[in-house]
This record gives C-alpha cells, structure tokens and sequence, in this order.
C-alpha cells in the first residue's frame, strides 16, 4: 500500500478490530521501564490496511514508543508517518531495514530512518543463502561496514536474532558466536529476542550476563511450555528476573513482538502492555 496524504490523514476504517481498543489505559507508570515500545511487525496486517488507525490504537493503549518493520512502511509517506506519530506522541527510537536494502539502497534507507526520527538501524533478518558458514563469514565484514557508514551518518546499528544463529553450528562454531567475534562490539550492538534466544535452547539469563555492553534493546514475547510464542505474561519467561540482572542496566528499549499474534492482534498486545507495565523488577 502506498500511504497517501488522505488515507493517513482520515484512515480507511477497514479495520474494525481497532475499536477494541477504545478504552485508553493510563500510561501513567511503567514500572522501572522508562517506555513500552511496540515492534509494528506484530499488527503488520492492521499496519498495511489502516497505518494511521493502527497508530493511534497502539497510543492509546499506552505505548509510547514503536519500531518500524513489516506492514509495507518501506514504501509509505514516512513525512506523514512521523506527522502522525508526532501528534499521538509516540517515538521510533529503531527501524528495521533488510541485508538488501543497507547493501544496494544505503542513502535512501538512512533517509528513511532520518524522516522516522529514528536513532538505530537494526538488521532483522538474515534469508536463507547466508546460513551457512561461507555466507555468513562473507556477510559478517559488512555488518562492520553498516555501522561504520551509520555511524557517520548519525546512527548506531544493531542486529535482531532469532534462532537459527545459535543452532547453525559449522564446525562446532555457532553463526551468533561468529558475530560476536568477528564484528566491532563498539558499532555492532544487539537487539536480543529473547523468546528465539530461548526457542534455541540458549539460557537468556546467561546469555544476557555474556552479551553485557552489546545489548541495545530487547525483543519481549513470551513462550509457552510446548515453545509457541505468546503475549507477554501468558507464557513461562521471568522478564521480571531477566530484566534485574546487571547486565540488562544498559539496554535501552524494551519492544514488544509477537510474530504470531492471534487476529484481532490488539487484545494480544494490550496484555503484554498491561503485564510490561505493571513489571516490578
């Protein structure tokens, strides 16, 4: 969908789900989290149909923070997006944007993130062909030139996870591993998902303490016992115990995910947002 002055500015009202959502809920604390961010690839089907409507649903439950991903926003007004979200008063501190479009479309991209008022470039997602050993040893040393090109232009740079870099193991050697070493740790922060962290069989207590400094930001949805992801306070994961530990002290931003987040998809991120809020840690 390309996002014009006129859908953003009225929305389409094609997604009646949004009215579940009605009912504001204060925003008044948030425990010891500074702001409960939302990463949008979790209403991607609301985001595609209805961007402005989605917003203002996500401000009204109480976030004050989102990460742009998914829902076709590479292709929007990102003028108008952020018009928007200036006036439901919610931030984008991160973007997400793809291995292909930092390689063969660098400037648009920053631009991009520029106009969104974002601070970090996360790199979401890596496909298929750079899972194994000589893709990934080939894609590592760009990963350091991402960030020393974002760092130039204002930006810092983070990767996100999910669990094929810890089980992908050439040579005994995990893929997160061979990031770890091979990347700059001054340039090349993490966005940690802790649910795939968890999915891979990694225990996110000490992975956190191991990954320390590096952290940026979190990725929060939980896991049920039989390992399908959840809203935040449905599932197994101690966030609360997670969160306390040392080594989180410096992580920036906690996002709310749910890449399988039941249709209508708002009740679902309004439990993470009541449980995040509600945290005591």
């Amino acid at each position: 969908m390309i996002l014009s002055r006129r859908t953003l500015l009225t929305g389409t009202g094609a997604v009646a789900a949004l009215a579940l959502a009605d009912r504001a809920i204060s925003p008044a604390y948030a425990a010891q989290l500074k702001a409960i961010g939302l990463q949008l690839y979790t209403v991607r089907e609301l985001f595609a149909k209805d961007p402005v409507a989605t917003l203002e649903a996500v401000a009204r439950i109480g976030y004050r923070e989102v990460e742009f991903g998914g829902g076709g926003y590479e292709t929007m007004d990102h003028a108008l997006l952020r018009k928007t979200m200036d006036r439901l008063g919610l931030t984008a501190p991160s973007v997400h944007i793809g291995y292909d479009a930092l390689l063969q479309r660098f400037e648009p991209s920053v631009a991009m993130a520029r106009t969104l008022g974002a601070k970090t470039v996360v790199l979401p997602y890596m496909t298929d062909e750079h899972r194994n050993e000589q893709g990934w040893n080939a894609a590592l040393p760009n990963f350091n030139r991402f960030a020393t090109q974002l760092k130039s232009a204002g930006f810092g740079f983070a990767y996100h996870n999910h669990d094929f870099e810890f089980t992908i193991r050439p040579g005994g050697v995990s893929l997160y591993d061979r990031l770890l070493k091979e990347t700059d740790p001054a340039l090349v922060k993490l966005e940690l998902d802790i649910y795939w962290a968890a999915h891979a069989g990694e225990d996110p207590a000490a992975l956190i303490d191991r990954l320390s400094n590096r952290l940026y930001a979190y990725h929060v949805k939980d896991m049920r016992p039989d390992r399908s992801m959840t809203a935040v306070g449905q599932g197994t994961l101690d966030f609360a115990a997670l969160f306390k530990r040392k080594s989180s002290a410096g992580v920036q931003h906690f996002y709310v995910e749910n890449d399988q987040a039941p249709a209508p998809y708002l009740p679902d991120i309004t439990t993470s947002f009541r449980t995040l809020r509600a945290l005591r840690f």
